[in-house]
């Protein structure tokens, strides 16, 4: 799959990408339904434990604005069951061991970490509106106080 454009407006690349319980979930699957597409590193690293945590803690003020929040990193759906036991997450997180939806979605590729150059996940979030066309991109995000973030920009999509 090529990187495809994820400016705002654009539709939305479609996924098909087991869950923690290896079912397949679709973007297909939240047709009139906001979705809060986030892509991440690792589970149970500190950066990710805490965005995932935000997440959790802040689904309820997704959901009053009818919006359902997605994971995405490239680990097994194994290691999603266990990060989710450990911290009592409540999210649905995706994995994408071929990078197939990070890459559609720019979430993979060339980046920096402490001066280190590698190809890896860059962390960042898309909120993809009802009719699956993205309405915001945050293209390179830092963790703590992401949820909220992503969480205020889609009530201001909403009005």
């Amino acid at each position: 799959m090529s990187k495809t454009d994820i400016s705002v407006a654009s539709k939305a690349p479609s996924f098909e990408l087991p869950d923690q319980d290896g079912r397949e979930v679709a973007l297909s699957d939240f047709a009139g339904r906001w979705v809060v597409l986030y892509f991440y590193p690792r589970d149970s690293t500190p950066g990710c434990t805490i965005e995932a945590c935000d997440f959790t803690a802040g689904l309820a003020g997704f959901e009053k604005l009818d919006a359902v929040v997605l994971g995405c990193s490239p680990d097994s759906p194994e290691s999603h069951r266990e990060f989710i036991a450990k911290h009592k997450l409540k999210l649905t997180l995706l994995s994408d061991p071929e990078h197939t939806a990070m890459q559609a979605y720019g979430a993979w590729g060339e980046k920096t970490v402490y001066g280190k150059t590698s190809e890896g996940v860059i962390r960042s979030t898309v909120i993809i509106d009802p009719a699956g066309r993205i309405a915001h991109h945050f293209p390179k995000v830092t963790a703590e106080g992401h949820a909220a973030e992503v969480r205020s920009k889609l009530a201001e999509l909403r009005k």
